[in-house]
This record gives C-alpha cells, structure tokens and sequence, in this order.
C-alpha cells in the first residue's frame, strides 16, 4: 500500500533525512521517500497507520497531513480545512502586520504624515522580520534559498539577507541613506517576489522563509501581497524624491 502525506516544517536536507527516518522507524512501514522541495512524503506500508500516529513519530517541528484524493483509505482532508490551516499558520503574519501598521499610525499621526508612515512602516518591517531570521540564522539559509533565485545562486546571500535588512530598517527609521535604502528594497524583494511568484505558479508546497523558521509559515499570496506592499511603497518614495 503506497500513500502520499504533506509535510511542513522541513527547511533542509537534514529535516528530510530526519523525517525518513522517523518515519520508517514505524512498524508496518516498509518504505520512506521524502521529495523536500513539494513537501512531500511516499510511504509504502503493509497495515494502515493513522495520520495521528504518522505525527507522533515526528518532531513538533513537523506537520504532516493526507492529500487529498491519494489514499486508498477514507481521508477527511478537504480543501476546505486545507484554507483553514493555512489561514491559522498565517495568524502570526497578520498579526505582525497589524502591530507594524497600528506604530507606523502612532507615529505619525498628529499631525499626519504619510511620508513618514511609509518609511516607519518600512522600517519597522525590516526591523521585525530579520529578528524572526537571526532566531535561526543556521536553517534559514537554507528555507530562502528555496525560492530565492539569488540565494540558489549564491549560497552565502543566504546569510547576510537578514543583516541586510536589519541595516535597512535603521536606514528607515534614522532617516540616513533612504534613496540608497530604497532602491536596494526593489532590488532585494524584486527578486524575492519573482521567486514567490513562480513557487505559487508552480503550485509547491513550501515554507515561507519571511519570518525565519521559528514560525512554520506556508507560501501563500500572503506571501507576495507582503513583498508587493513594502515595493510599491518603496517606488512612491522615490518618484517623491525625484519629484
């Protein structure tokens, strides 16, 4: 009996093997095949094991679910509950987006000042999400150069993007080097987008590296609705300043 499950949470090749592992360590399982870039996993088993039991031999890290239509055995994956999962993993997201908005607000309210929203907004973006990323500075490297046309290229961009943007959010916020801070945004997140882009065409499942992987976060529009919102920020500050 072969049965394809999703799983969540794999940043690396070391996940992958780590996975396979576990896995195959079941009784009744013969055979483990892990495809980490589609966040897959083939079992082959002699006895039907539960998806329960499937998670309790993975770490926490993980999150492994049937897909639908490919088991034999009765599933209740829906699309349905697919977009509710995906909605709670992306809960921090948001949340971080209402924290970042509702300080941008603050800031620059009385009197209003829209310039100056922007670039805290921009700031404090970058502020937050390189923390996310120095949390696990070891496996990000390797979840971003998922999609990343220039960290696939070049391993060691990998390392140094979340002091880039650690550098651009103080750039924002003390006001230093903003046409320099911005035209790098539209260089960095133009080809992080174009990355995002072709992962959500090609319909992978894969992490999300925009907040590190201490939170395990699916690629989704959310995804590129993110980068979309901090480049056409970053073009309206410069024809700003060039106006």
């Amino acid at each position: 009996m072969t049965h394809t499950y999703r799983i969540t949470g794999m940043t690396c090749t070391n996940c992958k093997a780590s996975v396979e592992k576990a896995l195959h360590s079941l009784d009744h399982v013969d055979s483990v095949t892990v495809d980490l870039e589609a966040s897959e996993a083939t079992i082959n088993m002699s006895k039907h094991i539960s998806v329960n039991t499937l998670q309790d031999a993975l770490s926490s890290k993980y999150s492994i679910s049937e897909l639908k239509e490919t088991n034999v055995f009765k599933t209740t994956y829906t699309e349905k509950t697919a977009e509710e999962s995906a909605l709670k993993q992306l809960f921090p997201l948001f949340l971080i987006f209402a924290y970042i908005i509702g300080t941008s607000v603050l800031l620059n309210r009385n009197p209003w000042n829209t310039e100056g929203f922007m670039l805290d907004f921009m700031g404090i973006f970058y502020i937050v999400f390189s923390f996310f990323k120095l949390l696990d500075l070891k496996g990000f490297p390797e979840s971003f150069r998922m999609y990343d046309p220039l960290a696939k290229a070049i391993p060691a961009y990998g390392w140094i993007y979340p002091f880039i943007e650690l550098v651009l959010g103080l750039l924002f916020l003390m006001r230093i080097e903003i046409t320099l801070a911005l035209v790098v945004t539209l260089i960095i997140l133009g080809m992080t987008t174009i990355g995002v882009t072709k992962s959500l065409m090609s319909k992978k499942s894969i992490q999300c590296a925009c907040l590190g992987t201490a939170l395990k976060l699916p690629m989704t529009k959310a995804t590129f609705i993110e980068n979309s919102i901090m480049i056409i920020m970053a073009v309206v500050m410069l024809l700003k300043t060039y106006n």
